[in-house]
């Protein structure tokens, strides 16, 4: 009675250890021992925008403090803080009397120094007369001669005092030497100002703007050699992701490459100029020091070859895909994909020549090294009774998602 209860539970477990290859032999067949059939596509070559992305940081291109240039008291501030100006505005006023003093002082000396001059000038023209005759002495005439000219110096000095004091009376007028946006002012209305005093404020310029991002060199010299055909670096554009992964409307191009390559980051910083137009609600999208992702982008798309993202499957080895091999049977094949795809497309760098056909639907029916029956990815194999949601999974494999 043992012996018989030991036999059949030996069948049982014989049973249970080949329920799994049977299951797995059924799936991998279709009904009555056929391949299973399967929708192909072939490997093409199709116009692919390459991309690189950095990150990056916003520049303005003209950062200006306001400084003053002389010591007075801060009467008016002519700005409202934060908002846009126009060169040549007026942003602050000193006081001007003290300075409007000085230059009237200044006026009064160069009128001085006018009329010594005119004097020396009839003093000089009698002796010259004189000295043709028998009053008429040489020395008087040099004498002359020199207090002429030292009037004349004397004039041109006052003239100068007078230009000083104007600038200084300017000076109390302090105004946009770039058109931007203004900054909060540093010091309110009656403090005093001196050069010492720092930057009463900063304008930043806003259209257009710099956005500066380092590259590896490495990646440098690969986009260098890339675009070589094309124009280098001038085949390329700026588009940039704003914080929250939207989009920027604008695009710009790339102006300035280092001269220097970091020592301890071996990379190159790059700077491109991009447009930063008002926005409807009269606002602009970018701000000087702002962080963004800078996406660097070809002119012109390049021929590379591309594959549906259905057909790549992914596990502890890899990105593959299944083949069409010779007899119809279905070969393992490890692909590698670019940056370049999305979940729709599939960029294939190395793996797949063109033309070849890969498994796109019925995925799930294939066993590698096993022969099955190809048909355009929009044909039978297509078709909702066949469809990859309506069969078995293999639990092996599953949809790369890396791009």
């Amino acid at each position: 009675m043992q012996l018989l209860h030991r036999r059949g539970m030996a069948a049982l477990g014989l049973f249970l250890l080949s329920a799994p290859l049977l299951a797995t032999a059924s799936f991998a067949q279709a009904p009555g021992g056929q391949a299973p059939a399967v929708g192909v596509a072939p490997v093409t070559r199709t116009p692919v925008t390459e991309t690189n992305e950095f990150i990056g940081r916003i520049d303005a291109p003209q950062r200006v403090d306001l400084m003053p240039r002389l010591t007075a008291f801060l009467e008016k501030r002519e700005f409202e803080e934060g908002t846009e100006v126009r060169q040549g505005d007026l942003l602050f006023r000193l006081e001007r009397g003290p300075f409007e003093a000085q230059l009237q002082i200044a006026r009064a000396s160069a009128a001085e120094a006018d009329a010594q001059l005119q004097n020396a000038n009839i003093t000089l023209s009698r002796a010259q007369a004189l000295l043709n005759t028998v009053a008429g002495q040489r020395s008087n005439v040099d004498t002359a001669l020199a207090a002429q000219r030292s009037a004349q110096a004397q004039l041109l000095s006052s003239q100068a005092s007078v230009r000083q004091a104007q600038i200084n009376l300017d000076y109390t007028e302090i105004r946009a030497p770039v058109t931007g946006r203004i900054g909060r002012a540093a010091l309110t209305q009656g403090n005093v100002v001196t050069p010492s005093s720092g930057a009463l404020a900063t304008i930043v310029s806003q259209d257009p703007m710099y956005v500066s991002f380092t590259v590896p060199m490495r990646t440098l010299v690969d986009v260098r050699a890339r675009y070589a055909e094309r124009g280098g670096l001038n085949a390329v554009k700026l588009r940039l992701r704003l914080p929250g992964g939207r989009s920027y409307g604008e695009t710009g191009t790339l102006n300035f490459v280092d001269i220097d390559v970091g020592r301890d980051t071996d990379s190159v910083l790059l700077r491109g100029t991009i447009p930063n137009p008002q926005a409807p609600g009269g606002y602009r999208e970018l701000t000087a020091n702002q962080i963004v992702n800078v996406v660097v982008e070809a002119v012109e798309p390049v021929q590379m070859l591309t594959i549906s993202r259905a057909a790549v499957l992914s596990d502890a080895r890899g990105d593959f895909v299944y083949v069409i091999a010779a007899e119809n049977k279905a070969e393992r094949r490890t692909v590698r994909m670019g940056r370049q795809s999305t979940p729709e497309r599939a960029v294939i760098e190395d793996g797949l020549r063109e033309g070849e056909n890969v498994v796109v639907d019925g995925l799930q029916r294939v066993r590698p090294g096993q022969p099955v029956n190809p048909s355009p990815a929009n044909g039978p194999a297509n078709a909702p009774g066949n469809a990859p949601g309506n069969a078995p999974g293999n639990g092996a494999a599953r949809p790369a998602q890396g791009g």
